[in-house]
């Protein structure tokens, strides 16, 4: 049976911005936009990612050229929109069990506990993109929409690595260790090290809590084994987002 979950993604209308954000969204067949807006010197940006897009048959709305200002008074006051936006809607819901069929042996995951910050998201999927990660499984009621700001920040993740909504993070941990996961949560109380918990071989669940709060407590103990990443200096934790890099490069690591 399907979990029960909200939408994948922010109510639309949705407004992308920035050149990675909308050429990964251009390029993407599974992407309806409703308009694009772009200054000259913006459609000379994501150009040749919207030719691509036409010339693969996917149906793409003429540009709409407005000057600079008229994006500005469209979005956040501190957006950084490189004079391109564009109107999306979400993407189709996708479901954990849909994502376990068919994975490959060797595959990770990253289950975030209520990390609910954008920008944290937002950079955690452009790291699972970079290192490969099959999905973000996040808390269905403490999770950000898929905003423009998640999405500027992803660099164009969003597009390649689904963001799946749980009910319940215990219950998808033990869905994910039926489907031959070893799930490790940092979190400073591990006794072993990140590189020391990692396997060889096998599929890799990464669970990681919010800063401050760390795992709450039925997901550590869903975990298979808490693990740390260990720091000599003065500061003794890592960004959540800094922290998923440093895991997931452990994994392709181990696995060398």
């Amino acid at each position: 049976m399907k979990s029960e979950r909200a939408s994948y993604g922010a109510p639309s209308p949705a407004y992308f911005y920035g050149h990675h954000a909308v050429r990964a969204a251009l390029q993407n067949p599974q992407r309806h936009i409703q308009r694009l807006l772009v200054t000259e010197n913006g459609m000379e940006q994501i150009q040749e990612a919207y030719d691509a897009a036409l010339a693969a048959g996917i149906r793409r709305p003429e540009p709409t050229f407005v000057e600079k200002e008229d994006i500005d008074r469209l979005l956040p006051r501190d957006a950084v929109h490189q004079d391109v936006m564009a109107d999306v809607k979400p993407l189709e819901d996708v479901f954990l069990l849909d994502i376990l069929n068919g994975l490959a042996e060797d595959s990770t995951v990253i289950v975030l506990d209520q990390v609910t910050d954008p920008h944290n998201v937002g950079a955690i999927l452009r790291t699972a993109a970079a290192f490969g990660a099959a999905a973000v499984v996040v808390q269905k009621l403490h999770a950000p929409d898929i905003t423009g700001t998640l999405a500027k920040t992803a660099s164009g993740a969003v597009e390649h690595v689904p963001m799946v909504r749980e009910v319940n993070l215990s219950r998808a941990l033990e869905q994910l260790r039926e489907a031959g996961f070893t799930c490790i949560g940092l979190d400073e109380r591990g006794k072993l090290t990140m590189a020391e918990a990692t396997p060889a071989t096998g599929r890799v669940a990464l669970v990681m809590g919010a800063e401050g709060d760390g795992l709450r407590r039925l997901v550590a103990e869903n975990c298979d084994t808490l693990a740390k990443l260990p720091t000599s200096g003065p500061i003794a934790s890592l960004n959540v987002s800094n922290a998923a890099a440093v895991a997931l490069y452990e994994v392709i690591r181990a696995r060398k």
